[in-house]
């Protein structure tokens, strides 16, 4: 694989090396930790968050925890940067289209010769990501197609960089590699029903469309049950909380599949109920990985048919004007809440840890870079770093690989990929010398 970067203000072009492998050495330079806790939020760019007075809790974390100043999403829209998050690559997937759950006989985008997955045109259900020496689609500086939006072009990254496809993909994401090293992950969706995330494509929490319900028939069918007997609820009523955009290891084979119970879709769960989220917390059984996405009203994307504060943001144009304030401080409330609760949990106090609050795009706007909030916040060492350096989503991917021991995984293994060295940096540390190794999860 290779990675091109053209630095801001720079008239030098720097072409990074190859790597021979879809997964390489572990990375360096990220202690060894018990627990991470990635909370992902939605469709926000970096001035849209920072200094806004309708947020005040991540704002204080930015003031208080370790601040990427110069981070980036890849590209567009929501479910490919979801998927280089945990994957190190958009698998050759630039859509939300839902999984084509279950399907043994489909090819995957991966392999050579098959069609990137589009929304417009759309190439319908996405095959269960799977397979080795696999293909993913390039991210152009600029994106002039009309996949995600009528009025392109959409810039990517920083308006300076780009990243040329790779012809060396791992079908896998990071919960296959720790399943493989001996260690746990959990996806806690907001929203996500009872009947848990199999075939459910999106969710109020009570309705679904996908999925079976406790019959064993498609809760699809429950609307045109209902509309027999006169009742005016329709599909079309259903506030989307849950997206299975917003759950990549869903689209996976290997989870999808659940030969292992440990690399399965009930390691997909809500944030509420016995194995929930706040339970998980209370009880201190949480996994190595927590991956977090709040609904689509607590997570700031919104929703065109929720309640006034859940409502879309009126102007997409990536600047502070036009959003719906409401729905920035809901999405406060909810990293208020989340956080808070992280930190109660004992795992907090007994293990070396840390949380990394980060959006996934800024939402198609036509400003210059597809720059992003992240911060991380630990219970160790360094605080109230403001980094400048360069990082993106596969330097997020490569610094979770290093932080669990594992191999870089895909564009982490890229020669341009920055590990996030100082925003979790390990001196000094706090006295974990009782518990530090015996966190539970592991």
């Amino acid at each position: 694989m290779k990675k091109i970067l053209l630095a801001a203000g720079a008239a030098a072009l720097f072409t990074a090396g190859s790597v021979n492998a879809a997964q390489g050495p572990v990375p360096a330079g990220i202690p060894a930790l018990d627990h991470v806790f990635v909370i992902m939020m939605e469709n926000h760019a970096y001035a849209q968050i920072a200094g806004n007075p309708q947020a005040p809790f991540i704002n204080s974390m930015m003031a208080k925890a370790n601040v990427a100043n110069n981070y980036y999403a890849i590209a567009h829209p929501s479910s490919t940067n979801y998927l280089e998050v945990v994957g190190g690559s958009n698998f050759n997937n630039l859509s939300d289209q839902y999984p084509n759950w279950h399907n043994t006989t489909c090819v995957p985008n991966i392999v050579p010769g098959q069609p990137t997955n589009t929304d417009n045109p759309s190439t319908g259900t996405v095959c269960p990501i799977s397979g080795k020496n696999g293909k993913d689609a390039a991210t152009p500086v600029v994106d002039n197609s009309d996949n995600e939006t009528s009025a392109p072009p959409l810039t990517n990254i920083d308006g300076v960089a780009s990243i040329p496809a790779s012809t060396n993909i791992d079908g896998i994401s990071i919960a296959d590699q720790l399943v493989a090293a001996g260690r746990s992950w959990k996806s806690y969706q907001e929203g996500l029903p009872l009947i848990g995330a199999d075939g459910v494509n999106v969710s109020d929490g009570f309705y679904s469309i996908g999925g079976n319900n406790a019959a064993g028939t498609s809760v699809t069918s429950d609307f045109a049950a209902l509309s027999t007997t006169g009742n005016p609820v329709s599909a079309s009523n259903v506030v989307f909380l849950y997206a299975v955009k917003h759950n990549p290891f869903a689209y996976f084979a290997s989870v999808q599949s659940g030969q292992d119970p440990r690399l399965s879709l009930n390691q997909i769960v809500s944030f509420e109920g016995q194995h929930g989220l706040y339970a998980d917390l209370k009880e201190g059984t949480v996994p190595s990985l927590a991956f977090i996405a709040p609904n689509q009203c607590d997570d700031m994307h919104g929703r065109g048919n929720g309640t006034a504060f859940c409502n879309y943001d009126a102007d997409d144009n990536g600047t502070p004007t036009g959003l719906n304030p409401s729905l920035i401080l809901q999405g406060d409330l909810s990293v208020q809440r989340i956080v808070t609760a992280i930190k109660a949990s004992p795992v907090w106090s007994t293990s070396r840890s840390a949380i990394v609050v980060v959006w996934d795009e800024n939402d198609y706007s036509t400003v210059t870079s597809n720059k992003v909030v992240l911060i991380v916040d630990t219970n160790y060492g360094t605080h109230k770093v403001q980094s400048s350096k360069f990082y993106d989503h596969y330097s997020l991917t490569k610094t979770l690989d290093g932080a669990f021991g594992l191999h870089c995984l895909n564009h982490a293994c890229d020669a341009g990929t920055n590990v996030m060295s100082d925003l979790f940096q390990a001196e000094p540390l706090l006295d974990l010398s009782i518990n530090v190794n015996v966190g539970v999860g592991k």
